[in-house]
């Protein structure tokens, strides 16, 4: 009827709902199932035609392709439509704050998203444990915004097909608890994806305790069988690709891999709340420099150990340097941590500070004169991007992810060697003191406004997402 229509064709047709609806007043309509019935009704219309009074299709109205899929869009995800869910896992943070690095993107990222969701998604920051099904963390996300928590309830989570589910947090054990669950979101529509922030246990196995690596590969297995995943940094989703397509090479669906950039907090001293520690100046011996600075948890792939040794031969080539530690300690690092708290050097040319205030860590970044990144293997390096921000030089070794976030800005080392190292440093003091030591001050960073406006996009596929 409607290709009749659109070449001004006259239309007889049997007089049934469906036609009457396309057609309205622009057919001449037959009743009856006979050849007799559809004979008479052809000679009248007939004449009608030789007199030139039967009904034109010309005045029919009929919607193009484009029209009629939009209409469709309309009714199966238009406003018709509940709005879709954002569920971002959270099951760590809700548990502890470890005040970890992951933790640390974990809360910007949460903060960034709840003040300013992607367009046409409710965020649902959501938890589960090993035996408990997930369920959305109402109490945690209202005491997280500072916001009264007036009779909530963390109910289970419910889901359709349109919604996204982001495993935002690291918690392996509970993530492989769940494996079943994914899938099952997934028969429904939901779309289910990871955050990975790196592959070292696996790739590096030798600085994590016994048992670690299968964990992690457990873990991986269960991203690996998602809908995709989202890395911190290109250099993890290369490493993962080769991963996935060495351990899981036989899939059903397309497995997508994403990256995106961590970012840093703008006026980060002025937001933080004032705390006891935060009226506390540096040590005095900190008041002069050069000061080195590492940043981090004390585990063994940051490279504390070498660092030490290295400034050690420093020392005793009466170099007037001093390094200082910030991180809480780890695994696997109990020769370590005795070695700097019986150090003759504590607390003169050597500085741990295990745990301090985010303001704290501000005054200490600003009265050093060097970043140390030194970690054999990184997910991403925030201390560089942090370094960055207080225009702090860089040194780096020299691995791919450190050349990706940094470039040209830092000063790269690669070297096994504590008293290489050493060398390494000195020769970075010369360049210092002659002012041609390279710069982190055109090095190019993101706000955390950023990092979650370029994991909004990739997660929810919106071109147009309010940064």
């Amino acid at each position: 009827l409607i290709e009749a229509a659109s070449h001004s064709i006259p239309i007889i047709a049997r007089d049934i709902p469906i036609f009457r609806e396309v057609a309205g007043e622009h057919a001449e309509y037959f009743h009856g199932e006979t050849a007799q019935d559809l004979s008479s009704a052809l000679t009248i219309w007939l004449e009608k035609y030789r007199l030139g009074q039967h009904r034109p299709s010309t005045g029919m109205q009929w919607s193009t392709w484009e029209q009629s899929t939009e209409k469709l869009k309309d009714c199966l995800v238009g406003k018709c439509h509940p709005i879709r869910q954002l569920l971002v896992d959270i099951s760590e943070l809700v548990q502890q704050d470890a005040k970890t690095g992951i933790q640390r993107v974990v809360r910007n990222i949460l903060k960034q998203w709840l003040h300013n969701p992607p367009e046409g998604f409710r965020l649902e920051p959501v938890y589960a444990t090993i035996d408990q099904p997930y369920r959305y963390a109402r109490r945690f996300t209202a005491h997280f915004l500072g916001v009264p928590q007036i009779d909530l309830r963390d109910n289970p989570i419910d889901y359709v097909a349109g919604d996204v589910f982001l495993g935002l947090d690291l918690q392996p054990q509970i993530v492989a608890a769940h494996r079943s669950f994914y899938q099952e979101m997934r028969r429904q529509g939901v779309t289910v994806e990871f955050v990975v922030y790196d592959l070292l246990c696996v790739l590096m196995p030798q600085y994590f305790l016994p048992g670690a690596p299968g964990g992690f590969t457990s873990w991986l297995d269960v991203v690996a069988d998602s809908d995709g995943a989202v890395c911190i940094s290109q250099s993890v989703a290369r490493e993962l690709g080769e991963w996935v397509n060495t351990h899981r090479p036989v899939r059903y669906r397309p497995f997508n891999i994403n990256w995106f950039h961590l970012g840093v907090e703008v006026d980060h001293a002025c937001s933080v709340q004032t705390d006891a520690s935060s009226v506390v100046e540096v040590p005095a011996p900190l008041q002069v420099g050069p000061i080195f600075l590492m940043v981090g948890t004390l585990e063994p792939r940051k490279g504390y150990a070498q660092v030490l040794n290295a400034f050690e031969h420093l020392w005793q080539s009466r170099i007037a340097a001093k390094l200082v530690i910030v991180g809480k300690r780890g695994w696997m690092t109990d020769q370590l941590t005795k070695h700097l708290l019986a150090h003759s050097e504590l607390h003169t040319r050597l500085f741990w500070f295990e745990n301090v205030s985010d303001v704290y860590l501000e005054k200490i970044y600003a009265a050093s004169t060097c970043l140390i990144a030194a970690s054999y293997g990184e997910g991403f390096g925030l201390p560089l991007i942090e370094a960055a921000q207080h225009k702090l030089p860089i040194i780096a070794r020299d691995i791919p992810v450190f050349r990706e976030v940094a470039g040209q800005y830092a000063y790269y080392f690669n070297t096994s060697s504590a008293l290489e190292l050493a060398n390494s440093v000195r020769h970075w003091l010369e360049l210092y003191q002659r002012r041609v030591h390279p710069s982190s001050v055109p090095m190019q960073w993101l706000t955390w406004q950023d990092s979650a406006c370029q994991l909004a996009k990739i997660m929810v596929n919106f071109g147009n997402y309010a940064c």
